[in-house]
C-alpha cells in the first residue's frame, strides 16, 4: 500500500537516501532528472514530516569485533502496565542491546543484542538483563550466518 501523501518523486528521494544517505542533492537532482531547488525542499520536507528520521552511519559489527549476535526472548513475571513501562525504559539503557518489540505469544519481548564472544553475552544475561526488576525467564537464539540484513524499507 502506497503512501497517498508522497509521489513518486518523493519515493524515490527516500529509495536513493536509504541506499546511500550520503548522496548529495545534486546526484539525486541528476538521477531524477530534476534541478537541485526542487530536490532540495522535498528533503527539507520529508526531514520535517518525520518521513526522514536520522542521518547514522552503519557500522560493521564484526570488524568491531561483536561476533556473536543473539536473539533473546524474554517473559516477564509481572505485566501491569507500570511494569512493562519501566521494562521498557530500563532495557533502552543497555548498550548491547541493538532493538527491543514488545511481542505477542508465550514472551513479551524480543531482543537483538550483540557481544564480543560467549563469555560477554553470558555476563550481559546473568549481570545486567537478570538484573532488571520483573524478569521471569530469558530464551537466547544465537546467529550462526547472517543471510540477509538491509535497513532499507521497501518502498
Amino acid at each position: 500500500m502506497t503512501n497517498h501523501l508522497l509521489d513518486e518523486t518523493d519515493l524515490a528521494i527516500l529509495k536513493i537516501l536509504q541506499e546511500d544517505a550520503y548522496t548529495t542533492i545534486k546526484e539525486i537532482a541528476a538521477q531524477l532528472d530534476l534541478t537541485t531547488s526542487p530536490v532540495h525542499e522535498r528533503v527539507k520536507r520529508l526531514k520535517q514530516q518525520g518521513y526522514i528520521q536520522r542521518y547514522v552511519a552503519l557500522l560493521n559489527r564484526n570488524k568491531l569485533d561483536y561476533q556473536l549476535l543473539a536473539f533473546s526472548n524474554v517473559q516477564l513475571k509481572e505485566h501491569a502496565a507500570v511494569y512493562l513501562e519501566k521494562f521498557e525504559k530500563d532495557v533502552q539503557k543497555l548498550p548491547e542491546v541493538q532493538e527491543v518489540y514488545h511481542i505477542a505469544g508465550q514472551y513479551d519481548y524480543l531482543l537483538k543484542v550483540v557481544a564480543r564472544d560467549m563469555t560477554e553475552y553470558q555476563n550481559f544475561v546473568s549481570e545486567k538483563l537478570a538484573a532488571l526488576d520483573n524478569i521471569g525467564r530469558v530464551q537466547s537464539s544465537f546467529v550462526m550466518k547472517e543471510i540477509k540484513h538491509t535497513t532499507s524499507l521497501p518502498l
